[in-house]
């Protein structure tokens, strides 16, 4: 085998599009909590001896799970995803399983140099994406599924990012990681759609092949759309900062993304829906809304 294609292999085992979620999210998250608990510092220097390290954790954290989901998901890659690495050979089941060990453990070393609460943080996120992929499997369960996406990547993610600075249980934070985490539990349905069939041979129960996309998507709808509209209550209830009400306005694309499920197609450019790259897309602008809004005000 070219040493290309095996390149190539690993790096589709990780997913790189989807790195760009955690690495791009932390980032933000944690330059506004620098600025908002008023450090001090060469921004600079700070970015890369603290955000950079902490970023990248939650990055090979996600590329680990990615692989372990990769290795248990094997039986419904082979039915709707055979282009993938490991049913395609150019990764070994032994491989995957070596290069998702390795990565949880260099996530869990670049945490600890972060500090202890942040470390905290990411053995919590590792627990949940553990236990998605391997038993009790929380990916066959209807509705805990999406629950266990959106807690790690939204709720836990962005505490986590906001610890390495500040207090992750003032109720900023917490109020923007709950927004985030709603927005995944319904935002990660995208995911299921080109899954569907395989999913249902395979004994995973999601949204999409128990109701079908249209009712997946009504259900999916106010996960997505609510929680930005609720951003003005939250900004009069003291709970986030006045500048904020400006993220209102992203219920408008999380109302497209519920559009954009009704096309149950591949995107051009990733491996999933337009959908699912339109809700990612959505909270990578949250994040960096919230960082640049917060900074300003």
């Amino acid at each position: 085998m070219e040493l290309k294609q095996r390149i190539k292999g690993y790096l589709d085992l990780v997913r790189p599009f989807t790195l760009l979620a955690p690495v791009i999210v932390s980032t933000c998250i944690m330059i506004a909590s620098f600025f908002h608990n008023g450090k001090t510092g060469d921004i600079f220097l700070v970015l890369i001896k603290i955000i950079l390290p902490a970023s990248f954790s939650l990055a090979l954290l996600n590329g680990a799970s990615n692989a372990l989901n990769q290795l248990t998901d094997l039986e419904t890659d082979k039915l709707s995803k055979p282009y993938r690495p490991i049913p395609k050979g150019l990764v070994s089941i032994s491989e995957a399983k070596i290069t998702s060990i390795i990565l949880y453990l260099f996530s869990f070393c670049l945490a600890i140099s972060v500090g202890f609460v942040f470390t905290v943080f990411i053995t919590l996120i590792a627990l949940f994406t553990v236990t998605y992929s391997l038993p009790p499997k929380m990916k066959n369960h209807l509705f805990l599924n999406q629950i266990w996406v959106a807690v790690p990547r939204g709720l836990l993610g962005i505490l986590a990012s906001w610890s390495v600075f500040g207090n992750p249980f003032e109720s900023l934070p917490l109020s923007v990681a709950l927004i985030a985490m709603f927005f995944l539990v319904g935002g990660s349905s995208t995911k299921d759609i080109l899954d569907s069939d395989a999913d249902k041979k395979t004994g995973v129960h999601t949204l999409v092949n128990t109701f079908g996309v249209k009712k997946a998507a009504l259900i999916s709808l106010p996960f997505m759309f609510f929680p930005f509209v609720m951003i003005p209550i939250l900004i009069n209830s003291g709970l986030l900062n006045d500048g904020l009400w400006l993220l209102t306005f992203l219920a408008v694309p999380g109302f497209f993304v519920f559009r954009s499920m009704f096309k149950e197609k591949r995107s051009k450019f990733f491996e999933n829906t337009p959908a699912w790259t339109l809700m990612y897309t959505t909270y990578f602008v949250f994040a960096f809304g919230f960082s640049f809004l917060t900074i300003l005000t």
